[in-house]
């Protein structure tokens, strides 16, 4: 035993033995986690969106047309559809190495009866999200979850129990492993303190985070600074490490869009392109409103989600 020991201490056999005792170590521990694609990948950006299509045929709209912008999922694509087209945008853009951004908007009372007014029954909208999840799961999405749900909670009958849809919402797209971003209003509506509350009824815990700004105008430097206080609003609760992005698409006017005026403004432009930020908090500017289509039949627009080429002329400064 003495003379096994004395060989193994010389030094062509110590160098043995370290090399086992570190592959044996490396074995045992956890592979370090790749980086998520969604942080290193630009949005996609689809060619079949009115504003692309738009864009062949007049090169004026190729600002609009070639930038990235959300899909719209709403009740327009029934429970036995809306998981293979969610599942076929996904994987155009998986195969374009690009991520895949959504917007989901079918709650119940949807918009209070204005321009976008709409949605599902509770009971509807729980099995039609589960098809969305499952259209998305592990396809590495990003999710802005009913624009202006909490903001305009309470404001009008009809809403059923919206917290408990959104935490129903929440938690089945993240266990497909979407990042959900939960709409939280913009910097002049609803204060830092109140939405941080909302956001927790809502499951914001399995949320990847929030959005503001989502088809308003508000300046995108007041959104940062709203954005960074509804996150540190949410550590105070106890929620902390969430993150938000930020709807740039029509918030790039000199002057600021009067608050309050929202049915597409004349005075409204093209904001910050979108792009995949992660600093500070901030995730991404996004292009969730698809710029140039109507927010509803005023200032001479059309139906809600229209295109318009006036609309999108404005918005060129054109």
């Amino acid at each position: 035993m003495a003379g096994a020991f004395r060989r193994v201490g010389t030094p062509a056999s110590m160098l043995t033995l370290v090399c086992l005792v570190l592959s044996v170590l490396a074995a045992a521990a956890p592979a370090t986690a790749a980086k998520d694609p969604r942080l290193t990948r630009a949005v996609y950006v689809d060619p079949t969106t009115a504003s692309a299509r738009a864009a062949v045929k007049d090169k004026r709209y190729a600002p609009i047309g070639s930038r990235a912008q959300a899909f719209w999922l709403t009740e327009g694509y029934p429970a036995s559809k809306v998981a293979s087209v969610a599942a076929e945008y996904a994987d155009r853009a998986r195969r374009a190495k690009r991520t895949p951004l959504l917007a989901v908007y079918a709650i119940t009372g949807r918009d209070c009866g204005q321009h976008s007014a709409g949605g599902l029954s509770p009971t509807q909208y729980k099995a039609w999200v589960d098809q969305v999840a499952k259209g998305l799961r592990g396809r590495y999405a990003m999710v802005v979850l009913e624009p202006d749900a909490l903001a305009l909670l309470g404001a009008c009958s009809g809403q059923g129990d919206r917290t408990a849809l959104l935490r129903y919402a929440t938690r089945s797209l993240a266990r497909a492993g979407v990042w959900v971003y939960i709409d939280a209003g913009h910097s002049r509506w609803i204060t830092p303190q109140d939405m941080a509350k909302r956001l927790v009824s809502a499951g914001v815990r399995d949320a990847r985070g929030l959005a503001t700004n989502t088809s308003n105008f508000r300046p995108t430097s007041e959104e940062r600074t709203y954005g960074a206080a509804v996150v540190a609003e949410l550590a105070k609760l106890g929620v902390k490490g969430k993150r938000y992005v930020v709807d740039t698409s029509r918030n790039g006017a000199a002057k600021p869009v009067t608050p309050g005026v929202w049915c597409n403004p004349p005075a409204a432009r093209l904001g910050h392109t979108p792009m995949i930020v992660d600093r500070n908090g901030l995730d991404a500017y996004l292009w969730v409103k698809r710029p140039g289509e109507s927010d509803g039949q005023c200032e001479g627009g059309p139906n809600a989600g229209t295109w318009w080429p006036t609309g999108a002329r404005r918005l060129l400064a054109r």
